[in-house]
């Protein structure tokens, strides 16, 4: 009968193939859109700079001046012992919090809010920044890293500066178990096979006189899980032209 594709075998959820969430310290969201950042500001002391295993980014201790306690993202060029402040009043410097209303047009800006409110969504990993294009009626335009555009609520707040940790790829793996061990710690695996490399019970790609898939590689969201394999619900695919 064969055994179970590699792609089933992770939809169990057991320790092998389960992300490792206990290794991430802490949630990073914002603090809660309240009165006093929506009238003017709150000042807050970085106390601590630490390693999170489970992020490619650093991340600070803040300990605010109404005694709240929390976890940011650590941007570039910051130290203990700096202050930072989040509200509507609070400066362009690196570190700061505003609201997308609030900050210039050309501003580099991280751990960007999907909706008010909702913590900090996109780019979050090290060394990435997104920058503010303009200012529309009742929208803001965001370009993201990988220079897709995005149509933002202004009262969306956003963080100023470059997550720090930038230069992560630059140094390269050079062995094979280096890999392996870093990709380990974010629970994904380093080795894959191709599927037409395999047997014809082992993936719905393999067997045949030569690697061919045989089939198309563009599948249905609603496939069987044994069947899912390829291009799951692409829009897309080959060359644009």
């Amino acid at each position: 009968m064969g055994k179970r594709l590699i792609i089933q075998r992770r939809g169990r959820g057991t320790p092998v193939h389960r992300v490792a969430s206990h290794r991430f310290k802490d949630k990073i969201q914002y603090r809660a859109y309240d009165a006093m950042e929506k009238e003017s500001s709150i000042k807050g002391k970085i106390i601590d700079i630490m390693h999170d295993p489970g992020r490619t980014a650093p991340i600070a201790e803040v300990v605010f001046e109404n005694g709240e306690k929390r976890n940011i993202l650590a941007p570039e060029s910051i130290q203990t012992g700096d202050e930072i402040e989040c509200g509507i009043s609070a400066p362009i410097s690196f570190g700061n919090t505003l609201p997308l209303a609030e900050i210039p047009e050309g501003t580099p800006i991280y751990n960007i809010e999907n909706r008010p409110g909702d913590g900090g969504r996109f780019v979050r990993s090290s060394g990435t920044y997104a920058s503010l294009i303009t200012h529309d009626a009742n929208q803001s335009v965001v370009e993201l890293p990988s220079g897709e555009l995005k149509y933002l609520n202004p009262r969306c707040r956003a963080s100023i500066g470059v997550v720090a940790g930038g230069g992560r790829k630059e140094k390269p793996f050079l062995k094979a178990g280096n890999r392996w061990h870093a990709l380990k710690a974010k629970g994904k695996k380093s080795m894959t096979v191709r599927g037409v490399a395999m047997n014809a019970v082992d993936h719905p790609h393999g067997g045949g006189n030569r690697q061919h898939p045989g089939c198309p590689t563009t599948i249905s969201r609603h496939a069987p899980p044994g069947r899912k394999v390829g291009s799951i619900a692409a829009k897309r695919t080959g060359k644009r032209r």
